[in-house]
């Protein structure tokens, strides 16, 4: 449920969801300098500083939820598991904690595409995702994924056949969701940690495609 007047219109990831940006923005500036004055002062420890930046990049986030998608992809028994209970199954792989006591895997095919959306608030699976992107926490996003989800894809280049369905999750306090993009063509034989290279944020968010892996060899990086 949302109150008050839904935007119909805006960018919904605008800077912020540039990923190959290479110059620091405003904001990235401002808290680089925040960040030094404090150090400065001896209010923050770097070293303590460093530990949580590693934390959210080696042990909490995206790589975490990409890990069970690989794993998803390679063994049928997991990918049963994962869609019947994807709270015990991503515990299985060490990835439990809080905002993601209750979690609910949900599978891209070729006839359904899943999107999913908090509309009160942002909750996020902290444990798979780590902490979330600014759009998905925006006021665009947050009513725009509900009322024209083919337009929010679109914004965020993925282009959908007419006959795929979209089907939005709404995720709340009690729920948190995670998509199982579909397996890119071309990847038989690779192995689990190759596979889950190709698994991005977005695409657990349904946001996105999982990266195809024809991309990476016309740049030279597969």
């Amino acid at each position: 449920m949302v109150s008050g007047p839904l935007p119909t219109g805006g960018d919904i990831h605008g800077h912020d969801h540039d990923h190959d940006s290479g110059h620091l923005t405003d904001v990235a500036l401002r808290v680089r300098a925040l960040e030094s004055l404090l150090i400065e002062k001896g209010y923050v420890d770097p070293a303590a500083l460093d530990a949580i930046v590693e934390t959210y990049e080696t042990k909490i986030g995206p790589r975490n939820g990409a890990r069970v998608v690989a794993r998803s992809w390679v063994d049928p028994d997991y990918r049963e598991w994962l869609l019947d209970d994807a709270t015990a199954a991503i515990k299985s792989l060490g990835y439990a904690g809080r905002q993601g006591e209750h979690m609910v895997a949900v599978e891209n095919t070729g006839a359904v595409h899943n999107l999913v959306v908090c509309t009160l608030c942002s909750c996020y699976p902290l444990p798979v995702l780590g902490l979330p992107p600014v759009w998905y926490k925006s006021a665009p996003y947050r009513s725009r994924a509900v009322i024209d989800p083919r337009g929010v894809l679109a914004e965020f280049g993925v282009s959908l056949p007419p006959e795929t369905k979209i089907r939005v999750w709404d995720s709340t306090a009690e729920i948190r969701y995670l998509v199982v993009p579909m397996r890119p063509a071309g990847t038989d034989g690779w192995s689990e940690e190759r596979l889950a290279s190709l698994v991005t944020r977005d695409s657990m968010i349904g946001a996105g495609l999982a990266i195809d892996p024809r991309s990476l060899a016309a740049e030279g990086r597969a």
